[in-house]
């Protein structure tokens, strides 16, 4: 009995100094916290959604969701080759294009107006606290952080690992000139060296200057956060961007919900919507968009383009790893919904983008 008792007490030991290390950031305290326990979304201690979210269906349980996710048959959660990839040098891009590159899952930079930003960064190669697991699929690591130029505005929607990167955020400290997150998020940026000054935390439904002709509002999404075993200790949310020459909505996860149509009445039209697609299951829906609920949410969002992420370079559900992108597509050619779907590290024009190639075909 006293070495089983050992046992249990090394491994709770193991655990605690292992959540300790400088990846899982910081939960609020403070002055920080203070503010938080201010918002009307902050609620029996963590920040609520609008509506009722359950991260699970009714019936279904996480014993199911893990018995599925680590013994399940469907061997196409991973693609059975490379993936074919670009790599546009952003270091060296004419200053006077408008232009996007996506870096596959929702990391994607934009240059616009003279000013470049970048969205939810993942650069490492794994989207989890442990070494080894839930790693990109092949091909689809193009870039790492010293591809980067500085970087005017970064974006982080939420605080879970496939969105904040550690490894990523640290190695890019020095390029970064501002960050515009959420309430909480900011703990975890300043615990990783980053200065105070620089980071804007908002809660939703707040606009933030960030210099002449660029105006961010902050709006609600329909999800989760968190690190750790404590959950929504931080907000999740979405950004409308306006630039001299463009309104963009840049979503962060989102299931579906009253939300998009309210910010559609409000901000729009968008000349882009960049919306989650992927990593959704019917046993977890009030969290994730299935694809069809993307074509639905650009549309609620008055969108004129619709590029759908949240794929393509990390499995986190069920479904084979291309079921998003040909979902969305026939959803959007059915409802006349124009889509852009380039390949990882292709440039976009935002101007006039291109018909492009359906490249997630025939990989082997």
């Amino acid at each position: 009995m006293s070495i089983f008792l050992s046992i249990i007490v090394l491994l709770g030991l193991g655990v605690w100094v292992f959540m300790r290390l400088p990846q899982f950031g910081k939960l609020p305290s403070g002055k920080s916290l203070e503010r938080i326990k201010k918002s009307p979304h902050y609620s029996e201690g963590q920040f609520q959604n609008i509506h009722f979210t359950p991260n699970l269906v009714e019936g279904v349980s996480m014993i199911t969701v893990m018995r599925q996710f680590f013994f399940g048959k469907n061997k196409n959660r991973k693609p059975p080759g490379v993936l074919p990839a670009r790599k546009t040098d952003l270091l060296n891009l004419d200053p006077f294009k408008n232009c996007l590159v996506w870096f596959g899952h929702s990391s994607y930079f934009i240059q616009i107006d003279g000013k470049k930003i970048l969205v939810d960064p993942v650069f490492s190669g794994n989207a989890s606290p442990i070494p080894g697991t839930t790693k990109s699929f092949p091909g689809s690591d193009v870039y790492i952080a010293g591809d980067l130029p500085e970087i005017d505005y970064l974006f982080i929607t939420h605080d879970h690992w496939d969105h904040l990167d550690y490894t990523t955020i640290a190695r890019l400290r020095s390029k970064v000139k501002k960050v515009i997150t959420s309430l909480g998020t900011g703990e975890h940026l300043e615990r990783w060296n980053y200065c105070k000054k620089n980071i804007v935390e908002k809660d939703w439904n707040e606009e933030v200057i960030l210099d002449n002709g660029f105006i961010v509002n902050t709006a609600s999404a329909r999800h989760f956060s968190g690190r750790t075993f404590k959950r929504n200790q931080s907000l999740w949310l979405s950004f409308i961007l306006q630039t001299p020459s463009s309104k963009l909505f840049l979503g962060g996860d989102s299931g579906y919900d009253t939300h998009f149509l309210e910010i559609g009445d409000k901000y729009g039209p968008f000349d882009l919507a960049i919306l989650e697609c992927g990593q959704y299951s019917p046993y977890w829906k009030y969290i994730h968009m299935m694809p069809e609920e993307t074509v639905q949410a650009g549309l609620d969002l008055r969108a004129n383009k619709i590029l759908p992420v949240h794929w393509a370079k990390f499995s986190l559900s069920l479904n084979d790893w291309d079921d998003s992108i040909k979902r969305v597509t026939a959803e959007a050619a059915k409802r006349n919904v124009a889509l852009l779907h380039p390949m990882i590290g292709e440039e976009v024009d935002l101007k006039h983008p291109i018909k492009f190639s359906r490249w997630w075909e025939g990989i082997s």
